[in-house]
């Protein structure tokens, strides 16, 4: 089956699972998308008992997604530069020490806090993994979705602050944890004892650094671009190209692509690049184009995410170790938050149970599982898948399903929304 054909087969189960949810269910998009798509997984696995060949033409479906380059390669540059260009820039800038401290300082607490939980608890139930692997599996688990989580935040009445560090954070350590986990992946791969630690710095530094200056140049770019015109069709066009450009460049350069897109989505965002280099056309259409790129590839993602079910190997110890994997990830971010939250909750006035919700409200999603099929088959690739699916699943439908009524209940939505 050819690329073409994949798609248009995923945008109809997209829009279709898409009204089902619209029509009956009525919950957040992401979150109801993914629950029609794994139901409609298991009743073709029931039906499969009786009609192989269903079960067999879904599931080679499946197998011909390469879930891995669909997203990295794909579909992230486009979600980030949407994520990020209707973030509130103001609110990000005042929060922007403690964002930067979550996305860095508290993404590799994470990571080693994760590592070493999941180490014990894999050797308890006598699965035991090497250190390494369990660190990728950290690094892995660790970024947060933006988009699943935001819609929710703004149903519940967050406020604008509260919604900001969640949001600010979930761009930010995607860029980070895709750095780490890269860098650890090559320490796996190279074997700890050949790789110095002056070269893990400076694949970390060429990764994070450049990132960020690529994405400071093409915002820089378009916003030159779209000064120098007053055509809507070509701005929006001009925005397109900087994304799919950009990250095809950040991947050459050996940049780290996500910060990029984050950084010039941004840039692109922000009302004083608005003012002086669109029009209220040119504005309007940009922000529809974007708004639509976002729901398509959600939307696909989180089927695909669903039909994965079908195709992923499921062995009894390594869903109890999944199981065991959601408190300890919550617990491991609890602890990473904490420190930044108690430097700047007093001067920047954080609303009650900002750790609390921000562990609740950092939902695990696409980025995880697709690092997880990244795996080399040496690196533990189907423990560590199972164990990121059952977190992933726990964490986009149990905790997406639930964080509005915790904003709710903590009095967070009654807060002042500065």
């Amino acid at each position: 089956m050819d690329f073409f054909a994949i798609l248009t087969i995923l945008i109809v189960l997209s829009a279709i699972f898409g009204y089902i949810n619209v029509r009956f269910l009525k919950l957040p998009a992401t979150i109801g998308l993914m629950i029609v798509s794994i139901a409609f997984s298991m009743l073709v696995l029931a039906l499969g008992q009786f009609v192989p060949s269903l079960l067999e033409w879904e599931s080679s479906l499946v197998r011909q997604i390469d879930f891995h380059e669909l997203l990295m390669e794909g579909m992230l540059s486009f979600l980030l530069f949407a994520g990020a260009l209707h973030v509130d820039f103001r609110q990000l800038q005042a929060q922007r020490w403690p964002i930067l401290m979550f996305a860095t300082l508290g993404v590799l607490t994470s990571t080693f806090l994760i590592a070493g939980l999941m180490y014990g608890v894999l050797h308890l139930l006598g699965a035991g993994l090497p250190f390494i692997h369990c660190l990728l599996f950290g690094a892995l688990i660790s970024p947060t979705d933006p988009i699943a989580v935001l819609g929710i935040l703004k149903k519940a009445g967050a406020p604008k602050k509260l919604e900001a560090k969640i949001v600010g954070e979930s761009l930010f350590n995607d860029g980070i944890g895709v750095v780490v986990f890269i860098t650890i992946y090559k320490i796996a791969q190279a074997g700890a004892g050949h790789f110095e630690m002056s070269e893990v710095g400076l694949l970390f530094l060429e990764e994070v650094g450049g990132g960020v200056a690529l994405g400071l140049g093409l915002g820089y770019l378009a916003y030159y671009l779209m000064r120098t015109i007053d055509d809507y069709e070509t701005e929006v066009l001009i925005t397109l190209a900087i994304v799919m450009g950009g990250y095809l460049l950040a991947s050459y350069l050996h940049f780290s692509g996500p910060l990029a897109m984050v950084v010039a989505g941004l840039m692109v965002g922000h009302e004083r690049f608005r003012t002086s280099s669109m029009s209220q056309v040119t504005e309007t259409y940009v922000d529809k184009f974007w708004e639509l790129m976002d729901v398509l590839f959600n939307a696909i993602l989180f089927v695909i995410i669903g039909l994965e079910i079908l195709v992923l190997p499921f062995e009894r110890q390594f869903l109890i170790a999944g199981f065991c994997a959601i408190p300890l990830t919550l617990l491991a971010r609890f602890l990473a938050l904490a420190g930044p939250i108690e430097l700047f909750k007093k001067r920047l006035e954080f609303v009650p149970k900002t750790n609390l919700i921000m562990t609740w409200g950092g939902l695990r999603g696409g980025i995880s599982i697709a690092l997880a099929l990244s795996l080399a088959e040496h690196m533990s690739r189907t423990p560590l898948l199972t164990i990121t699916y059952v977190v992933v699943i726990f964490s986009i439908i149990v905790q997406g399903l639930t964080v509005g009524e915790l904003v709710k209940r903590t009095q967070v939505a009654g807060a002042p929304a500065e």
